[in-house]
């Protein structure tokens, strides 16, 4: 079972890409960040790439 599907203006669950229904638009979201409105209504968004964070430091 893949990511649940993410309607435009809720908060996005995790840092990452998201790519929109019907599209292949994707998007850099950041976490508790509200998605973008989509290009047409009724299309929502699913993470397809979490992002990787480097812990330490230099």
């Amino acid at each position: 079972m893949g990511a649940p599907a993410l309607k435009p203006g809720q908060p996005a669950p995790t840092s990452g890409q998201y790519r929109e229904s019907g599209t292949g638009t994707e998007i850099t979201a950041v976490k508790g960040k509200p998605l973008p409105p989509t290009q047409k209504p009724g299309r929502t968004y699913r993470l397809v790439d979490r992002t990787r964070h480097k812990s330490g430091k230099r």
